[in-house]
């Protein structure tokens, strides 16, 4: 029913024992939006928990216009459980889109797109730029390296040159409609999803 609070109450009956659960949250309520798994756990407790599960890939976002999509790909990249996003450009971003899932999300950030890629070379990660650019390869068809970082460029512009050429494979996402782009968040869930339905194990899905 419209207006219902979500998540849960405080916990009925006798507390359970575990050092992950949070003694304010059990006897208040856990409103939070979580997965049931998680439900009455402390945060570091859900954050280190994501860490033992975590996938290979990482994903980077250009940030050079403040762009409203980065909230967007930060809360997909949480549900897809990628290692860590990257804010190339501009620090500061607009969390509003995140939904609270940078809190439980490795955020790191880069001021130029050199440094970006110097990190990706030292973490031992292939930059697999998203741009639907001419030398593209459809992701549809692709192979996505297991150990990688996902970059997306801004709505509109797309990739920056640098970051077509820091890129050491370019992926495009197929479109049959009279728009020349879709939104960059959309196209991060696009992409981040190919990955796992290539490498993921999903018997470890919720």
């Amino acid at each position: 029913m419209f207006g219902e609070p979500v998540g849960v109450g405080p916990w009925p009956g006798e507390w359970p024992a575990g050092a992950h659960y949070d003694p304010d949250l059990l006897a208040d309520g856990d409103r939070r939006n979580v997965v049931d798994a998680y439900r009455y756990w402390r945060r570091d407790a859900v954050v280190a928990d994501l860490d033992r599960r975590r996938h290979g890939f990482h994903v980077a976002i250009e940030n050079f216009q403040h762009d409203h999509n980065i909230g967007t790909v930060v809360r997909t990249a949480n549900a897809f459980t990628a290692r860590a996003v990257h804010i190339v450009g501009r620090k500061r971003w607009n969390r509003r889109g995140a939904m609270v899932t940078d809190r439980y999300q490795h955020i790191h950030h880069h001021p130029t797109v050199e440094s970006f890629v110097e990190t990706a070379r030292l973490l031992g990660l292939a930059v697999v730029g998203v741009d639907n650019t001419p030398g593209s390869v459809p992701v549809e068809s692709a192979s996505l390296p297991r150990d990688c970082v996902l970059l997306f460029g801004q709505e509109g512009p797309g990739l920056t040159d640098e970051a077509r050429a820091g890129a050491d494979l370019l992926v495009s996402i197929a479109q049959f409609g009279s728009t020349r782009s879709i939104n960059a968040g959309v196209a991060a869930g696009i992409v981040m999803h190919a990955w796992i339905r290539e490498h993921a194990d999903l018997t470890q899905a919720w």
